[in-house]
């Protein structure tokens, strides 16, 4: 008895991914097109998102004004279709496509077939459809929450309570709170391993602090390089030798929206100033108080 052969599956084509370009930029990795709107093409949605907000508008009636050729070209393919519309007029037909796809219907012009019939039910449901659409998608770009805090443009290495340390700055530019914020440090450097490959490895930076229950003026970061800190022993020759980025991560909950907000900021190793300290930004006033002077938030001062 003979088995009929089966002849081997023809194995699909793989869809390759588009390359990625990196560089190095002052000690720090960049992705290419990172961050750029028009580089999400293929991702219509994420598109829509990113896009700003002039261009987002330009889309819209963009869509809008093709979608109502198109309809306005099916009602002229159906002939004399429709009610008080001039025969053969394309203005007359698009805008009763708009009346239809808006639901407005004045009434001035009406169907009057049964292919007009056919294709005012179909944009009609295209017209719920699109509503909803752009109405999320308006929606989701203003419910977005959004954190604006600034940090210092550099980092400095400085002795605190006998040992040198770590520091940056950052604050909250909007006038509330941001609670439960927690910050997380991190160091990022070539690295060598045993075997002799080449890696690129993350160490975790512990700061003195790194949660405050609310979050409103100011707020200086610190790290003590101890004997178990990765910046043990580094210079700032090997800080650059290593290209060694300082990656910082802050998180909170913003108290006026009451949403999770996030703020991310780097700090390449020619950020990171030695023996140097932050200008004082808090002052006194005659009458005993104190204010905060956002003036010198990115001055450093040499030690003496």
């Amino acid at each position: 008895m003979k088995f009929p052969i089966k002849k081997p599956a023809k194995p699909k084509k793989q869809r390759l991914l588009p390359r990625i370009h990196i560089k190095i930029h002052k000690g720090q990795f960049e992705i290419l097109g990172m961050g750029t709107w028009y580089s999400y093409w293929r991702d219509p949605y994420h598109l829509l998102l990113t896009i700003p907000w002039g261009g987002f508008l330009i889309l819209i009636c963009i869509f809008y004004v093709l979608i109502n050729a198109l309809f306005a070209l099916a009602y002229l393919v159906g002939g004399d279709c429709i009610a008080n519309a001039q025969p053969g007029s394309f203005l007359d037909v698009f805008f009763f496509s708009v009346q239809t796809l808006a639901s407005i219907g004045y009434g001035a012009m009406y169907p009057k077939t049964t292919y007009a019939n056919i294709i005012v039910t179909i944009e009609a449901m295209i017209g719920l459809v699109g509503i909803a659409v752009m109405t999320g998608l308006a929606f989701t770009r203003f419910s977005r929450p959004t954190a604006r805090v600034i940090f210092s443009r550099v980092a400095v290495i400085t002795p605190h309570e006998d040992m040198p340390t770590f520091m940056f700055r950052t604050a909250n530019q909007r006038r509330n709170f941001i609670l439960e914020a927690h910050m997380r440090v991190y160091l990022m450097r070539d690295e060598v391993t045993a075997e002799g490959e080449f890696i690129r490895r993350f160490h975790d930076l512990k700061l003195v602090r790194n949660q405050t229950p609310s979050f409103a003026l100011s707020w200086v970061a610190m790290h003590p390089i101890d004997e178990f800190s990765p910046l043990y022993g580094m210079t700032a020759e090997s800080l650059s030798q290593t290209n060694t980025t300082i990656i910082i991560s802050l998180s909170g909950i913003d108290e006026t929206v009451s949403q999770v907000v996030h703020a991310r900021h780097t700090y390449a190793a020619e950020d990171i100033i030695w023996n140097s300290r932050f200008v004082d930004i808090f002052h006194h006033t005659n009458d005993g108080h104190r204010y905060i002077d956002y003036k010198h938030f990115h001055d450093v001062l040499p030690l003496e």
